[in-house]
């Protein structure tokens, strides 16, 4: 039997999390930055207490579930709740991962007790720079650029026919758009 003091905090954050999202759907960028910045701080509790044995990948799993639930918020239900969606996503990159690195014998578990809403991380992995956060800043065609080539692995061919633009303007993108990156996260750095 679940106490009602465990579903409060989880349906508090349903609240926060939805409104977040669904404003950030209607095109509110703020509020969108926010929903992923909440959600960022729940991945990393999340996979840091599922990867024990393999902690250095959690900002890469944290990245990857991030740009799914982006590439993928044309899916969600509103009139769902939120989370068991982001959950799903989550739960399946971890699968993904453990099946990439399974010549690595991680002896990670593959158990869904472990709740995704965990908030309590060491604080080596709260991260200064989000990757996600900082993409939201570039211009839609260098961001659809990188993401479909450098995070996608598309190849600029196949991304120009993904995406509309022209192979020479995937280049130009991801160039520019890289270049953007770097000075974001040089900026970021420094306010830090």
């Amino acid at each position: 039997m679940v106490s009602k003091q465990s579903t409060e905090p989880r349906s508090k954050l349903e609240e926060e999390l939805s409104n977040l999202f669904l404003l950030g759907l209607k095109g509110e960028k703020q509020e969108y930055k926010h929903f992923l910045n909440v959600l960022s701080k729940y991945l990393r509790g999340y996979f840091y207490k599922k990867m024990q044995s393999a902690p250095d990948f959690v900002e890469d799993l944290v990245q990857e579930v991030l740009i799914a639930v982006h590439n993928k918020r044309h899916t969600y239900e509103p009139q769902e709740p939120l989370t068991p969606w982001l959950h799903a996503i989550a739960k399946y990159k971890y699968v993904d991962f453990l099946r990439a690195k399974k010549n690595e014998h991680l002896n990670d578990s593959l158990d869904d007790s472990q709740e995704l809403w965990v908030e309590e991380i060491p604080q080596a992995f709260e991260s200064h720079t989000d990757l996600t956060l900082l993409m939201s800043d570039l211009p839609e065609s260098h961001r659809v650029a990188i993401e479909l080539t450098k995070i996608n692995g598309l190849s600029v061919k196949d991304a120009a026919q993904m995406s509309g633009l022209s192979e020479s303007a995937i280049k130009v993108g991801v160039h520019r758009g890289l270049k953007k990156l770097a000075t974001l996260i040089r900026k970021s750095h420094e306010n830090t």
